[in-house]
């Protein structure tokens, strides 16, 4: 008994752990903790860094080198298709060998550059090869077996170390921490083998198959052997020809332990862990601080940044030539393919991006011209390059073009946003500037690369634009905040490199070699502050006359007569009264036939409950509404939705979060009798005995009741402001369309009252709007207005009444609900203090009402949490506001 009870408190212990584990908070210690350790040991070596020197090391490279260096790392890239080819063998994947190829380029380079112990490499294949339409069945499998073997050749490298094979002695020796490391590294190899081989393995992953066979455990970690040996290759290769001909085994064993911290830091590429391990096995050699650092970038730029680019483009026309996108921009049946690696770290919804990959990649290609302009104009040009540009042009041509330069690389990142939005009038800009750019970047110092780049971008801007199809997109103060602040960035980098850059060319230069346009090269802190601001002022202008009159239409002022014709022929429903508050604009599709209430906060239309119509043409209506908004970059949502319409919204690609459940009464069974209502029939009779009188005044509303009704409201807010959207507010004109319910007291003053909303559904349905009362009333006042409004309601020949929602009610109670829902059953179990959910729920039960869900419809690109506050935001604004 004491051993099981011994058991179980580690196995609690075990789950203890792995629920910190899994905070992401605590995750993100972990790379920190490694870096910081990283930084903490060399620190020295990163005050020796002078950027100058950095850049004169780089500039000194020669041009056949550069060839050679950028001719192996793209090889290095390329034969990490081995893991596609792989995995399209062994999964008998119908896929051509140069889509193979292809998809392995785009999936490999991203996963480099931004990956994550694999997961970006992981992401874009589930996207690719469903593409190609790799079913589901075939395809997770393949993904969970391609996942954890990535790092097995380096693995293998490790105990390359440990042997002396790949000796790092003098590193190991003087930072301890990396044994460690490199041991941890090597144990990987063994472990990944056993389970490769083992009984479960076969039966989840190879699909009751047999186990994995020797031959395939083999090729998979060759090809894993030889993407980290072709990488350590493209470190000697660089090294070699920036350090003077340094010896191959050790270089390559310096790789090796970078690679081992940059995997155990969890950073994307390794970035920062493996610079500075590098760093200082380099400096232990005896290289210079300086050379070590231009080795580095050179690495950073020809193996990862580079082969990038290239993947960009790739991924641009891979779904770049696909014309206008469809509404639902997610990938479908994307989430549940992602495995249980991704699942561990808790990110299956990191790659909501990739459902539309190429216009995010033609983004990021846009941005990348801007930084690559900037970074050519922050940079001297090579010597040969300056006399030809002096001979043809003049210096002021040259000056001209340089601040054009600038500017024009300002504004292509500002207009990245507008490229992965896809918004016509920025694709026009873009092209104009990418050509404008290619020109002045020739004429400032004969930069042709960056000009034939910049061309390039341009081609497949063009290639790719029946797909800018959006008129413009809302701009938030979020969003201009932070491009704001990460243009700034830009600028202080531009201004930190130019400077170091400028001085220490200069520096270097052979005697008597003092080009007149570097003498007299602009200030470079007054072009990188003239770029920020023209480029801002620019793209302000841009904005402000962005075309608006078709917004205007969508949003128009709410067309109330046309709405009671409307409602003449066509039911409404319980919340159909609120749209005579004039708080939404109208969407009039299918011909007018089709009715969408909605209000917008943010870049979110919300729609009040179901689309008003024939059924048979909503779900027409609703991808007519749902394309007019896209093409304002607009996510159109639905709440309150209720079950009717569920099959029509699924349909559309929505998903549902349950907001709570609507009390409906029915009326053709409600009575007082029996022991379940004794309470009712005793308050009904004392409220009777004592003289309060109960009625209903139909509209038109005298002008002295309003008033005495406002005092009342004003006394019943107490100073709180008034909610709106769905939920009704005291605005004498809305309160004129419908009767009102009235108690007053023995002396005729009104106490409290209840506005009444039609539903527009042939008497179907009533429904309580607006109710307020005195803060002195007798106890069981609003239970008496209740009762009353039931009985009148009966009397005048409605079936069911409408007590209004109970939110949260009965949200999250299954153990299958969604972890949205589970926390929202804990807010409404819970939450009292704030908000009284479970005590309306227990009030509304008391009239013993059928209770009917209702629903949050959404996108599934529109994050919850995100759209829950969004939501917060337009029932709290002031309604006031809208008018």
């Amino acid at each position: 008994m004491h051993s099981m009870k011994q058991t179980l408190e580690r196995f609690r212990i075990v789950r203890l752990v792995l629920f910190i584990y899994r905070i992401r908070a605590v995750r993100a210690l972990f790379p920190v903790a490694i870096i910081a350790l990283v930084y903490w040991e060399g620190q020295q070596e990163l005050k020796r860094v002078h950027l100058s020197r950095t850049v004169h090391e780089l500039r000194n490279v020669p041009a056949s080198a550069i060839l050679q260096m950028i001719g192996i790392s793209l090889l290095s890239v390329a034969v990490m298709s081995a893991y596609d080819y792989l995995i399209r063998f062994h999964f008998r994947l119908k896929i051509s060998l140069w889509s193979t190829f292809r998809y392995a380029w785009i999936a490999n380079t991203f996963n480099n550059l931004i990956g994550f112990a694999g997961l970006a490499g992981v992401g874009l294949r589930t996207l690719l090869y469903k593409k190609s339409g790799v079913p589901t069945s075939v395809l997770t499998p393949a993904i969970v077996f391609l996942s954890p073997l990535m790092i097995t050749g380096l693995s293998l490298l490790s105990w390359g170390n440990i042997f002396g094979l790949l000796p790092a002695t003098t590193l190991l020796h003087e930072h301890r921490w990396l044994v460690f490391a490199v041991w941890s590294m090597a144990l990987y190899l063994p472990v990944f083998v056993i389970i490769q081989r083992s009984s479960l393995y076969a039966k989840w992953i190879n699909g009751g198959q047999g186990r994995t066979p020797w031959i395939t455990v083999a090729a998979s970690v060759s090809a894993s052997f030889l993407e980290w040996s072709f990488a350590g290759l493209t470190f000697w290769t660089i090294g070699h020809h920036l350090l003077g001909g340094a010896d191959f085994v050790t270089l390559f064993s310096i790789y090796t332990v970078a690679a081992i911290a940059g995997i155990l830091s969890m950073a994307p590429g390794g970035i920062g862990a493996f610079d500075l391990i590098a760093l200082l096995g380099l400096t232990q050699l005896g290289h210079g601080t300086d050379q070590a650092m231009a080795v580095l970038v050179i690495y950073r730029l020809f193996y990862y940044v580079i082969p990038w680019l290239i993947g960009l483009v790739l991924a641009a026309l891979e779904i770049g030539l696909q014309g206008k996108k469809q509404l639902d921009r997610t990938a479908a049946g994307l989430e549940p393919s992602l495995n249980l690696w991704q699942k561990i770290w808790g990110w299956p919804e990191q790659y909501s991006f990739l459902s539309d990959l190429g216009m995010w990649a033609l983004g990021k290609l846009v941005l990348a011209s801007g930084l690559i302009m900037l970074l050519s104009a922050a940079t001297p040009e090579l010597l040969y390059r300056l006399r030809i540009t002096e001979e043809l042009l003049s210096l002021p041509m040259m000056k001209l073009s340089h601040l054009l330069s600038v500017l024009i690389g300002f504004m292509l990142i500002l207009l990245s946003r507008g490229i992965s939005l896809q918004i016509r009038r920025a694709y026009i800009w873009t092209s104009i500037l990418l050509f404008g750019g290619a020109v002045f970047t020739f004429t400032k110092g004969f930069d042709y690369e960056e000009a034939l780049f910049l061309l390039l971008v341009a081609l497949i801007l063009w290639i790719s634009k029946a797909r800018f199809y959006r008129i413009s997109a809302p701009v938030s103060k979020q969003s201009t905040i932070w491009w704001f602040v990460l243009s700034s960035i830009i600028a202080l980098s531009y201004y930190l490199l130019g400077s170091y850059a400028h001085r220490g060319f200069m520096k270097h230069l052979p005697p008597g070699m003092q080009p007149e346009w570097l003498q007299q090269h602009s200030n470079v802190a007054f072009t990188a502050v003239g770029g920020l601001v023209f480029s801002w002022l620019l793209l302000t202008m841009l904005i402000t006359l962005r075309p608006q009159h078709k917004v205007e239409a969508l949003f128009g002022t709410a067309d109330m007569e046309r709405l009671r014709i409307f409602l003449n022929d066509v039911p409404g429903n319980p919340l159909t009264h609120m749209l005579f508050l004039g708080d939404k604009s109208f969407f009039w599709a299918q011909g007018g036939t089709v009715l969408f209430a909605f209000a917008r906060v943010r870049d979110k239309l919300v729609v009040l409950s179901d689309p008003l119509g024939q059924k048979s043409l909503i779900n027409e209506g609703i991808s007519e509404f749902r394309q007019t908004a896209d093409n304002y970059g607009l996510a159109v949502v639905f709440y309150q939705a209720t079950p009717a319409l569920l099959p029509i919204y699924h349909e559309q690609g929505y998903r549902f979060f349950k907001l709570g459940e609507e009390a409906l009464v029915p009326l053709d069974t409600f009575t007082l009798s029996g022991k379940k209502f004794s309470d009712f029939r005793s308050i009904s009779k004392r409220f009777e005995r004592e003289g309060y009188l109960f009625e209903v005044v139909e509209a038109p509303h005298a002008e002295s009741l309003l008033r005495e009704l406002r005092s009342i409201s004003d006394e019943w807010l107490n100073g709180r402001t008034e909610k709106g959207y769905s939920l009704g507010w005291f605005k004498e004109a809305y309160l004129q369309l419908a009767p009102i319910a009235l108690l007053r007291s023995t002396e005729g003053a009104v106490l409290a009252f209840a506005s009444i909303a039609p539903g527009y559904d042939e008497q179907l349905t009533v429904s309580i709007d607006l109710m307020r009362h005195r803060k002195v009333t007798p106890n069981g006042t609003m239970d008496y207005l209740f009762v009353r409004l039931l009985d009148w309601a009966k009397s005048e020949g409605y079936h069911r009444f409408n007590l209004g929602n109970a939110p949260l009610s009965s949200v999250g109670e299954n153990s299958g609900a969604l972890r949205e829902e589970k926390l929202a059953h804990l807010v409404y179990k819970r939450g009292g203090h704030w908000y009284g959910f479970s005590g309306l729920r227990k009030y509304k039960e008391k009239f013993a009402p059928d209770w009917e869900p209702r629903y949050l419809a959404y996108p599934a690109t529109l994050a919850l949490p995100i759209l829950t506050l969004d939501l917060v935001r337009l029932v709290s604004r002031h309604p006031e506001a809208e008018e």
